[in-house]
């Protein structure tokens, strides 16, 4: 195994020899319409009390907005400087000024992903090839904020799949990852989100993500265990029914 991978190995990109039988590839069909969890099943509409002169109303990741996200400044910045106030703090001290403004931006690039979608970050960036073997990236970078703190969680992310005549440009699953962190997120929805991502771009036979992340909300408050790490994976496909697929596929994860 070792051989294999440090042979195959190249910027953190692994290709492997798979050692089980590919399942058929209707298995992916399953999840090209697949509904992304954690997005509201019913969007805004006018007749929605409150969303009446509204003129955005089918978003499906976000309940309602405008129609551009920079125009939800001056109302985040009031809301932020309504917080500082709450805190007893003073928000017109010279320290604090401008943060009202500079925390609305930051929380507008921390959750980016929401003006982004699958296919708009793929952009024809998937190529036929006679492919089969299994492609691996590790380590992809991540940064999200806990949906139920508005704290940051942050770690590592590797995804794995079996090609079924299609493959991926390699970037583009970093970009994927950067779609669904940049949002409101629990880890458990993140790393489905990312597998049904994978799934949809390139009818693999099979998907496989692992996501390790630290949660400042365990770290900062709570239990405070600064040394404590959360680790969710998603298998689909030949790498939940084949278990010498799936044992491959983490052995390349966890080697160094």
């Amino acid at each position: 195994m070792e051989n294999s991978a440090s042979s195959n190995r190249e910027n953190g990109v692994v290709k492997s020899k798979k050692p089980g039988p590919l399942l058929a590839r209707s298995w992916s069909e399953n999840y090209e319409d697949v509904e992304v969890p954690g997005t509201p099943k019913t969007p805004r509409s006018s007749t929605t009390p409150g969303h009446e002169k509204c003129t955005f109303h089918h978003d499906l990741e976000l309940d309602h907005r405008p129609p551009t996200r920079e125009a939800m400044l001056p109302e985040m910045s009031r809301s932020y400087k309504l917080l500082l106030g709450s805190l007893g703090e003073n928000p017109e001290r010279q320290g604090l000024l401008k943060t009202p403004e500079r925390a609305a931006k930051a929380m507008l690039f921390f959750t980016k992903g929401y003006d982004q979608s699958l296919e708009e970050v793929l952009n024809d960036a998937i190529f036929d090839e006679d492919h089969d073997e299994m492609v691996v990236v590790k380590d992809i970078e991540m940064f999200s904020m806990c949906e139920h703190h508005l704290v940051p969680f942050y770690g590592k992310v590797s995804i794995g799949y079996l090609p079924c005549g299609k493959i991926l440009g390699l970037s583009k699953l970093a970009r994927i990852v950067e779609i669904y962190s940049r949002r409101l997120q629990v880890q458990e929805r993140l790393t489905k989100q990312i597998a049904v991502a994978v799934t949809k771009a390139v009818q693999p036979a099979g998907v496989a993500v692992v996501v390790e992340g630290v949660h400042m909300c365990m770290v900062m408050r709570g239990v405070q265990k600064i040394n404590s790490k959360t680790v969710t994976s998603t298998m689909l496909g030949v790498f939940r029914d084949d278990p010498k697929t799936r044992e491959e596929f983490l052995n390349l994860v966890h080697s160094k």
